[in-house]
């Protein structure tokens, strides 16, 4: 099953190297890497490694932000440290919720953040009780 949620994840289309985040953002692209892996450092983004090669959630960006970091991305990190690891937050974002009425945590990031991190509690309440 973990083998399959990670198939699902990677061929969803929702990730970016940090190249092509560097490139989206208007960042240096002599060294592509070094802001994007400052705002996983700082909890501002995660990324997923495939490969050797670290993938950072598009849907992560916030396009009314100049492509930054979404700030509820932040919160949901935060939320799910301890619980679940970059490829779990990855599977749980791309998953149908129904606290969501059934969309995907990634549709509703910038749209309803309020929203999305009300379903990430709730689903570290699920896992703390069992």
């Amino acid at each position: 099953m973990l083998v399959q949620a990670r198939r699902a994840v990677l061929k969803s289309g929702d990730w970016l190297t940090a190249a092509e985040v560097a490139l989206l953002v208007g960042l240096n692209t002599r060294y592509p890497s070094a802001q994007p892996n400052k705002w996983k450092q700082q909890g501002l983004i995660f990324a997923i490694s495939h490969r050797g090669v670290d993938y950072f959630p598009g849907y992560g960006l916030d396009p009314d932000a100049d492509f930054l970091p979404a700030q509820a991305l932040a919160k949901i990190i935060e939320v799910f440290a301890g619980h679940k690891d970059c490829w779990g937050m990855a599977s749980w974002l791309h998953s149908d919720n129904s606290m969501l009425g059934g969309k995907r945590p990634q549709e509703l990031l910038t749209s309803a953040p309020d929203r999305v991190i009300a379903a990430a509690l709730d689903e570290v309440q699920e896992i703390a009780h069992g």
